[in-house]
C-alpha cells in the first residue's frame, strides 16, 4: 500500500505548470547534483542537512523533496519536515526516476542567481502586453516559483539590472531576449529546455500575437484581443501581471488537456 507521503512521478508531472503546484525541494547532495545538474522544474536546491530552515521558508505550504533515488535523504526530510507541520512528500524514484521518464529538466546554471535573495529578480519594460507577461508566467510555474519582476522605464533598465541584482529580459541587445522571427517566450523555453508539446503549442500561439503574425495559430488573435484588453483594464502592471497568469494559466491548461474537445449549440439530443 502505497505510503501517504509519497508522490510519483506521474502524479507530480501533472501538477507542475499549475497554479497550484507545490514547492518542490531537489536534496540531492553535491556529488549527485554534479553528475546531473539539472533539476525538476521549479524545483530549488536545499542542504538536507539544514531542514530546519527549510521548514521555516516553507511554513504552510505543501511541498514535494526529492533526492537522488527517493531514498533515505528524502524520506527522511519528508519525516523531519511533517514534526514542523508541513505538508511534503517525497517522490518516489527521485531524480532518476524522474529523469527515466524523460520529463524535462531545466539547467540549474541558467537559473538567475542573486546574492541577497533566495529567488530570481528580472527586469524589463513597464506596460507589458504579451511576451512580458507570458514570460513571467513561463518562470514563475516552471523555474521560479518566488521570482520577482520589476517593470520599469525602457532607458532605466540597465542601471535598474545592475542596482539590484535583476536579469533584464525582453529588450534588445540582452540574453533573453527576441532572435530572428522567435519571441522572448520561444527563447526561454529553449534555454530552460522546457520542450513539452503543450508549451511548444503555446509558444506558437504567443509568437503569434506578439509579433503580429496571426495566422500562425487560430488562438494568437484571442490571445491579442485579451491581453490588450487586460493592459486597458489595469495601470498598476503587477496587478495586470497577476490577472495575467490566470489567462496564461488556461491557454496551458487548453493545450495540455483540451485540444480535442469542442463546444456548440443547440445541445446534442444526448444533453450533453
Amino acid at each position: 500500500m502505497p505510503s501517504l507521503n509519497e508522490i510519483t512521478v506521474s502524479q507530480l508531472s501533472r501538477l507542475i505548470g499549475t497554479h497550484d503546484s507545490p514547492v518542490i525541494i531537489d536534496l540531492r547532495v553535491d556529488k549527485d547534483f554534479d553528475l546531473n545538474p539539472k533539476v525538476i522544474p521549479s524545483a530549488r536546491r536545499h542542504s538536507f542537512e539544514n531542514l530546519d530552515s527549510l521548514a521555516t521558508q516553507l511554513r504552510a505550504s505543501r511541498a514535494v523533496v526529492y533526492c537522488n533515488e527517493g531514498k533515505k535523504i528524502s524520506q527522511g526530510a519528508c519525516a523531519v519536515l511533517h514534526n514542523h507541520g508541513i505538508k511534503a512528500e517525497y517522490l518516489v524514484g527521485g531524480h532518476v526516476a524522474w529523469s527515466d521518464a524523460r520529463h524535462p529538466l531545466v539547467p540549474y546554471v541558467k537559473i538567475p542567481t542573486t546574492q541577497n535573495k533566495n529567488h530570481s529578480v528580472w527586469v524589463t519594460r513597464h506596460r507589458p502586453k504579451i511576451d512580458r507577461i507570458a514570460c513571467p508566467w513561463l518562470i514563475r510555474r516552471f523555474i521560479d516559483p518566488n521570482a520577482e519582476f520589476l517593470f520599469v522605464t525602457p532607458n532605466s533598465i540597465m542601471d535598474i539590472a545592475e542596482l539590484y541584482e535583476a536579469t533584464p529580459f525582453d529588450i534588445e541587445d540582452v540574453f533573453w531576449s527576441h532572435r530572428g522571427t522567435r519571441c522572448t517566450f520561444d527563447i526561454m523555453i529553449e534555454e530552460f529546455e522546457l520542450n513539452t508539446e503543450p508549451l511548444l503549442q503555446l509558444a506558437t500561439i504567443v509568437r503569434g500575437a506578439d509579433t503580429d503574425q496571426l495566422a500562425l495559430a487560430p488562438q494568437s488573435a484571442g490571445l491579442l484581443a485579451a491581453s490588450l484588453g487586460l493592459s486597458r483594464m489595469y495601470r498598476d502592471d503587477l496587478e495586470q501581471l497577476d490577472a495575467g497568469l490566470l489567462l496564461y494559466d488556461a491557454f496551458y491548461r487548453w493545450a495540455r488537456d483540451a485540444t480535442d474537445e469542442g463546444h456548440d449549440w443547440p445541445l446534442s439530443k444526448t444533453g450533453h
